[in-house]
């Protein structure tokens, strides 16, 4: 197994995609957004060489793609945050505006207002997925208007370190990131590739592998949550689990109606489920997500 890290979504995605096929490589995961272009640039010209592409739309012969249902996540911390602010105004720092991240903000305030209909989330967008500096300037000012439970769609432990040090709290992401805030860190929304990466190299390896578009969540074993602070109280405990239980179960499902977008419009009506093509496609924010939309 050969790997890169840190290759930017840019020209230089393309060159380090050509270099990992160059030096033999038969299945090539290419692991964010931006990677997409490059991907099937390259596919293009090897058509011998399966490729796998996360949370992109575009599929080839040989190029699959996969996401992850991290909303599933997302409504469940919602529940701890909606339980634990005494505000009732939730911090999210985002990276930027495409689905997979409107997915999250809307599923984490339907978390939290399912269990505070009074708790509202104020939205601060960094375009970045990791730019600690930014992270944490984007989070003081959240805090500065109220907010004293955070979530994000970035990967440093920026917001749960200024959590930490006002007495406030939040919720990793990617990663447990527990050790940057103990007190502060009430748990975190994180993924298991490996579960995903090991059955697809297996459908290689047997001569079973199709570029299908791939979605797994809790049921699957993908998203996992870090250990919940054993501060949260029992009650909101019980809660949490059970809702964890169903949505692994397919009984729950996070964008089940009555869902509402912020002007008060039914996205979804009540006792039915949002359409797979409005979830990977989502454009809106959810009632209850304050600020404009950017773009």
């Amino acid at each position: 197994t050969v790997f890169v890290e840190n290759v930017p979504e840019s020209t230089d995605a393309e060159r380090v995609i050509r270099q990992l096929v160059s030096e033999g490589c038969g299945m090539v995961f290419t692991t964010s957004f931006g990677f997409m272009e490059p991907t099937i640039k390259v596919a293009r010209d090897n058509p011998k060489v399966i490729f796998e592409h996360a949370t992109g739309y575009k599929r080839a012969l040989n190029v699959g793609i996969y996401q992850t249902r991290f909303y599933e996540g997302a409504f469940l911390l919602g529940m701890l945050a909606g339980r634990t602010t005494r505000s009732n105004a939730l911090g999210f720092v985002a990276s930027f505006p495409i689905p997979e991240v409107l997915r999250n903000i809307n599923a984490f305030t339907l978390g939290a207002r399912s269990v505070n209909p009074k708790a509202r989330t104020k939205v601060i967008w960094i375009n970045s997925w990791y730019n600690p500096a930014r992270e944490r300037e984007a989070a003081e000012a959240l805090a500065g208007q109220g907010c004293d439970v955070f979530y994000q769609n970035t990967d440093s432990p920026a917001i749960v370190q200024m959590a930490e040090a006002k007495g406030l709290h939040a919720f990793g992401q990617d990663s447990d990131m527990t050790r940057f805030g103990p007190k502060a860190h009430l748990s975190a929304n994180t993924v298991n590739w490996g579960v995903y990466y090991v059955a697809k190299v297996r459908h290689a390896l047997e001569g079973k592998w199709r570029p299908e578009d791939t979605k797994w969540g809790m049921k699957e074993g993908m998203i996992e949550l870090a250990t919940l602070n054993p501060a949260i109280s029992a009650d909101t405990v019980k809660l949490f689990e059970a809702k964890k239980a169903a949505i692994a179960a397919g009984s729950f499902h996070p964008f089940s109606g009555l869902v509402k977008d912020q002007a008060g419009a039914t996205k979804v009506a009540a006792g039915q489920t949002i359409s797979e093509a409005e979830l990977w496609g989502m454009k809106w924010y959810v009632e209850g997500v304050e600020g404009k939309l950017p773009g």
